[in-house]
């Protein structure tokens, strides 16, 4: 019983321990232009290699009222293998971050300009929400759904700080209405008609 009991408090180790980025096993690992495979050879490697202007500048939220800019090792490949990336998110007066969450990460969110009402829910279907100003920061806690909307009379943005290289991100409306799940099975689900579908549907589809 007790090799029972050291196997499986083993193998629930392993679980745990899979549940997050790798520690890495080297000082960096850059990776190589057009591979995500192999690193460059670390001789090569300059500061270049560990700085990023990229979000210098907002992105174009004129349009839908937000925009984002994410950090990770695709445009920044000296954050490879370190377990973090970052990301920018601006919004226009009114704009919204739409309910979304992150499988993989915890994310801290610092108001670098701006009034922003950001919150999430837990699996209690608890809120937890209160509208953050510059100089302040909330966190989400991994694979919980948030949101954020700025409810000042000016432009916000938003810093946004995550425990992986490779969050992931589910937008709900585009992962509900976006994905193929079958019609009749939306429409039971939230009470609506197959045109009100049929809308949410060409809005949240992929091609959109």
């Amino acid at each position: 019983m007790t090799l029972k009991i050291t196997i499986v408090l083993a193998l629930l180790h392993s679980i745990v321990a899979l549940a997050s980025d790798p520690d890495p096993v080297m000082d960096f690992c850059i990776l190589n232009s057009g591979s995500a495979f192999s690193c460059k050879n670390s001789s090569a490697a300059t500061v270049e290699d560990f700085t990023y202007s990229g979000i210098k500048l907002p992105g174009n939220f004129k349009q839908t009222g937000f925009s984002s800019k994410a950090v990770n090792p695709s445009v920044f490949p000296g954050l490879n293998t370190l377990g973090m990336s970052f990301v920018r998110a601006d919004f226009d007066t009114g704009g919204v971050n739409v309910p979304h969450f992150h499988p993989r990460a915890t994310e801290i969110a610092f108001v670098l300009e701006g009034k922003v009402y950001s919150g999430f829910v837990d699996t209690n279907n608890k809120i937890f929400a209160k509208v953050i100003e510059k100089g302040e920061v909330m966190v989400f806690p991994r694979g919980l759904v948030h949101f954020q909307m700025n409810v000042g009379d000016k432009p916000a943005t938003i810093l946004g700080s995550f425990d992986s290289q490779n969050p992931g991100l589910m937008r709900l409306p585009n992962t509900i209405y976006g994905s193929g799940i079958k019609e009749e099975l939306l429409e039971k689900a939230f009470g609506l008609s197959s045109k009100e579908i049929s809308k949410l549907r060409k809005r949240f589809s992929p091609a959109s």
